[in-house]
């Protein structure tokens, strides 16, 4: 029984995080979804990949296309649907864990604790990413590039310079998927290198390093070159402005990031204790290694809240790697032997419990029906006894959109299947899809909303250009020059059709002078609720 014992044990030791990866990536595929503000991007560059367009031939970006690779993949497999998106994304959130899984590893990182961090991970960050998104997807790649890299540390022999070569490989896959985290990732690996170079006194690694990853860049963005790839950085196209200032970080680093500031303070307790009480901290490579990887992660997120603001929680991936370093230093500090069954037991309890957050919104079903809570109109005379966190507030928003109660499926059209949409954009969906218009497979369509899918299921032929932006966010992917351009196309009546989206509370979003050249010299025959919550948006239908 003993042996049972121990061989089950170190099984689960061994294991057990392996299994936790497995339940929390494959959630989604067994789930229906409403449909995510700005999703309607992932499908659109994914979409025009899978037709074969080329970027900055066929459509312009201002950043690399790497995000949209792993999504057009599935397209060709699944087919141009949102699932199939949601597929892509359970395929890269196992990449994640398990390259997480494998830096964890390199460290050393006890089996026990190792356990815990995962689940702290997937907890934290797996389970919210659901959907594919530049701003996890270039994180994403810079852990696959930081495993690789650590192999390359943990290695004496030339095979070595081959996960060099696949860390330098991702970690421009994660500059070509977002410039401002693969960016700060190429930062933390020159960092990481240096530093491994001072240990094993060999400084032709980092000059490695740099010159290999200078290669890489240099041969992927060459084919490019001839199309207008300055569109990246829109070339020529003035007025430019930084995404990030220095009043911004100020305000993030001492006005916010709590959590980051508090993750701050354990590890200089840890490093300060480990300094004055184990001997030979600074001597210790892997230490060392270890401490530069977690200052820089931290250091990341809290420039990466300021540079991509949306959506608010896409820095999250920071605590697994803090907690990772405090996990392992509080373990060397108390000396406390986390292979135990019990203390193992309290740790991944403690640890569902400090992230019930994450999942409380689906339990928390379960207790409302328990325990329903008190309740009443507020047109009803006695709700001005009923005051709770759910009544002290009147709501006088006088903007109408339909509560996500109501929201169902349209499993008639293909990409949208398991996919909720507010009954009315359903309704308005389904009389753009009667429209005479699109009976003629030639119509030249202006679809600038989110529902970009439509490009699919009504079949149309989509509009290309060296200088046709991906999307209309003005200011963002498209510019002065595009803009004026719609509106010269709208004047001239190029379109048989044009679907706008209106959005007033969003900062040109869609940019109100198309609308307002679209009012002018086309004629509105409907319009409908679009798929958005809260920010109200409205889809309209415009014709000649």
């Amino acid at each position: 029984m003993v042996i049972k014992t121990d061989s089950l044990k170190k099984f689960w030791l061994a294991k057990a995080d392996i299994l936790i990866i497995i339940i929390f990536c494959f959630i989604p595929l067994f789930l229906s979804f409403p449909y995510r503000v700005n999703i309607f991007l992932s499908w659109e560059g994914a979409y025009r990949l899978y037709k074969g367009e080329i970027p900055y031939r066929d459509f312009g970006l201002p950043m690399g296309f790497a995000f949209w690779i792993v999504p057009a993949i599935f397209f060709k497999i699944f087919g141009p649907y949102f699932l199939s998106l949601i597929k892509a994304q359970v395929f890269l959130n196992l990449v994640a864990c398990f390259s997480f899984r494998g830096i964890l590893q390199k460290i050393k990182i006890a089996d026990a604790l190792r356990i815990g961090i995962i689940l702290i991970f997937c907890i934290s960050y797996i389970l919210i990413n659901f959907w594919p998104w530049y701003n996890n997807t270039d994180i994403i790649y810079e852990i696959v590039a930081l495993n690789f890299l650590f192999g390359f540390f943990e290695r004496t022999n030339n095979t070595r310079y081959i996960f060099l070569f696949l860390s330098c490989f991702f970690l421009f896959i994660s500059f070509f998927t977002k410039q401002d985290g693969g960016f700060l990732a190429l930062a933390i690996a020159i960092v990481l290198v240096a530093c491994n170079s001072f240990y094993i006194k060999k400084w032709s690694d980092l000059l490695l390093f740099i010159l290999m990853y200078a290669a890489i860049g240099f041969l992927i963005i060459l084919p490019f070159t001839r199309y207008s790839f300055g569109y990246w950085f829109n070339h020529g196209q003035p007025p430019h402005t930084a995404r990030v200032s220095i009043p911004d970080l100020l305000d993030e680093i001492f006005g916010g990031s709590q959590w980051i500031k508090f993750y701050f303070l354990l590890i200089g307790f840890i490093v300060i204790y480990k300094i004055y009480k184990l001997p030979g901290f600074f001597k210790n490579k892997n230490e060392i290694l270890f401490l530069l990887l977690t200052l820089g992660i931290l250091t990341e997120a809290a420039i990466f809240k300021v540079t991509s603001y949306t959506p608010p929680d896409n820095n999250i991936f920071f605590h697994a790697f803090a907690i990772a370093y405090i996990f392992k230093g509080f373990s060397e500090i108390t000396l406390i032997d986390f292979n135990r069954w019990r203390n193992q037991i309290a740790l991944l309890i403690l640890i569902l419990f400090w992230w019930s957050g994450s999942y409380w919104q689906y339990f928390s079903r379960i207790t409302n029906r328990l325990f329903p809570q008190q309740s009443v109109a507020v047109n009803n005379p006695n709700a001005e006894n009923i005051i709770n966190e759910h009544t002290y507030m009147l709501n006088l928003d006088t903007n109408h959109y339909e509560d996500e109660s109501t929201w169902r499926t349209i499993d008639s059209l293909k990409s949208f299947r398991k996919i909720y949409l507010p009954p009315s954009t359903i309704a308005g969906i389904e009389r753009v899809m009667q429209m005479p218009e699109f009976k003629n497979k030639n119509a030249n369509v202006l679809n600038m909303t989110e529902l970009t899918s439509l490009d699919y299921e009504l079949g149309y032929k989509l509009n290309t250009g060296e200088n046709y932006p991906l999307w209309y966010h003005l200011g963002v992917c498209m510019f002065n020059k595009q803009c004026d351009s719609f509106c010269n196309e709208i004047k001239n009546k190029k379109y048989d059709v044009v679907l706008f989206e209106y959005i007033p509370s969003l900062n040109n979003f869609y940019p109100f002078r198309v609308r307002d050249s679209l009012q002018v010299y086309y004629k509105k025959t409907d319009s409908f609720l679009a798929p958005r919550r809260p920010t109200n948006g409205t889809i309209e239908v415009y014709v000649k």
